[in-house]
């Protein structure tokens, strides 16, 4: 008996995989980053040794999420030789580039003065150490820069020609680079990524007020975190919407998904929830606010938007995944704004240290932006299909002419390999948590060295010389 196992959907869902995992680290160091800039700059601003303690704590986990992304970038770029070498042979000349730059520029400084970051106090002056930090900091957004770049050309391909061959060349870099929705992903992204970092942190400094620990350094982490969520959170439904109405624009199908819209309607309710059925073609048990989703589309009570009947079945995305996905996103989307503007209530009555039911609410806010930014590309990426470049490329047609069960068995050597790596810098990233800021570790490591030793040193300590 043998099992019929589909290689297209082996390797879209071993691909899923490992983007999923991978995703969440670039999202967090990208924030924690510029977050640890902030924290250098206000040690050297005040001079308050709490503000050392916080950074050398969130620096460590910076490191190790930082190696985490970067083991499962590198399986995702195996995978385009692997499962997806008619894809990269036929797109390699305009992708390709774009991810050699990010390799070139971005992660080079990012591996370069990371090293300054961990080890570089009292080597190298303050604000040498500081301009590290802000080099990797830049780095982070670097790196996102070419990587949407690349993932936006995806979406709304431009600046490009077709040999006879079949192959993709580029015929002008400004317009691949700067792509029509590269834009609006680029800073929603960003702004994601600083929410989860202020998710993270608030809900750690919500965590040690909760039990009474490292308080000094809580309430600064804490505000911070809620500092942020107070002037970032309102502004990423704006960058959203702008988002999806350039969507709605080069990708109309993807937006009548994440609506549930079947048939054109003008003046189309909005389906706050229901059932997708894409064999019968409806959304089942769908509550509605009468002509809310043209307002939010067209701007127009009355304005019309496209429905899924518009195209033909093999060119819809699968709906529920896109339709639940999105309101995922905007749900927890939604809740840190709350957080933002209960944050502002209770620091204006100066209870927002001492408000016990919020810092359990920010606790349990701790992992929403990882679920809100992996619920984010699920709708960017799903709501593409069947293309994988958009209108250019099916995502059928990409795949390598391997068999289902290698597939199969590549897959659930990932599963295990991620599960066991990744849940071992899990549990560190915990136990660094656990054990908290304040505890002042020497100069050069936690071995009471004052000073660190020469080789020649060691080598005549063994041989029994006098040094």
């Amino acid at each position: 008996m043998s099992l019929n196992l589909d290689p297209i959907l082996l390797a879209r869902i071993q691909f899923a995989f490992t983007i999923s995992f991978h995703i969440i680290f670039p999202a967090f160091t990208i924030g924690l980053a510029s977050w640890l800039a902030v924290v250098e700059w206000r040690l050297l601003k005040t001079g308050n040794r709490i503000y050392e303690e916080i950074y050398r704590m969130w620096v460590k986990i910076f490191a190790v999420a930082f190696g985490m992304g970067v083991v499962s970038g590198v399986v995702m770029s195996y995978q385009f030789g692997t499962n997806w070498s008619v894809f990269s042979d036929r797109v390699g000349n305009v992708i390709g580039p774009l991810l050699g730059f990010e390799v070139m520029t971005a992660f080079f400084l990012e591996a370069s003065f990371l090293g300054i970051m961990l080890f570089g106090w009292n080597r190298v002056s303050p604000k040498m150490h500081f301009a590290s930090t802000l080099i990797v900091a830049f780095g982070t957004l670097l790196s996102a820069f070419w990587i949407l770049s690349a993932n936006s050309w995806m979406q709304t391909p431009q600046g490009f020609t077709v040999g006879d061959d079949g192959r993709l060349f580029p015929a002008d870099w400004i317009q691949i680079i700067f792509n029509p929705s590269f834009p609006y992903r680029f800073v929603h992204m960003i702004l994601a990524a600083y929410l989860t970092t202020a998710c993270v942190v608030g809900g750690i400094g919500a965590y040690y007020l909760w039990h009474s620990r490292h308080v000094k350094h809580a309430r600064i982490m804490f505000g911070m975190a809620m500092l942020m969520a107070v002037f970032v959170a309102p502004l990423q439904p704006v960058v959203g919407d702008l988002h999806g109405l350039n969507t709605l624009e080069h990708q109309p199908a993807k937006v009548a998904a994440m609506e549930g819209l079947w048939e054109t309607e003008r003046g189309a309710p909005l389906k706050l929830f229901g059932w997708p059925d894409q064999e019968e073609e409806r959304t089942e048990y769908a509550l509605e606010i009468p002509k809310l989703s043209s307002l939010i589309l067209t701007h127009d009570l009355d304005g019309e938007v496209r429905g899924l009947k518009e195209w033909p079945k093999d060119e819809r995305p699968p709906v529920a995944w896109v339709f639940w996905s999105f309101r995922v996103m905007v749900g927890i989307g939604m809740l840190m704004v709350i957080t933002g503007i209960i944050a502002a209530v209770l620091f204006w009555r100066k209870k927002l240290f001492d408000t016990r039911w919020f810092q359990y609410w920010c606790m349990a806010l701790t992992p929403s932006g990882f679920v809100a930014v992996l619920a984010g590309w699920f709708v960017t990426e799903i709501g593409r299909q069947p293309y994988i470049v958009y209108n250019v490329i099916r995502t059928a047609e990409s795949v390598s002419p391997v068999v289902g069960p290698n597939v199969a068995l590549s897959l659930l050597a990932f599963i295990i390999a991620y599960t066991l790596i990744f849940g071992a810098g899990t549990y560190y990233i915990l136990r660094l948590i656990q054990e908290g800021p304040g505890t002042r570790e020497k100069d050069y490591g936690a071995h009471g060295m004052e000073k660190p030793p020469l080789i020649t040193d060691l080598v005549s300590e063994q041989r029994g010389e006098n040094v």
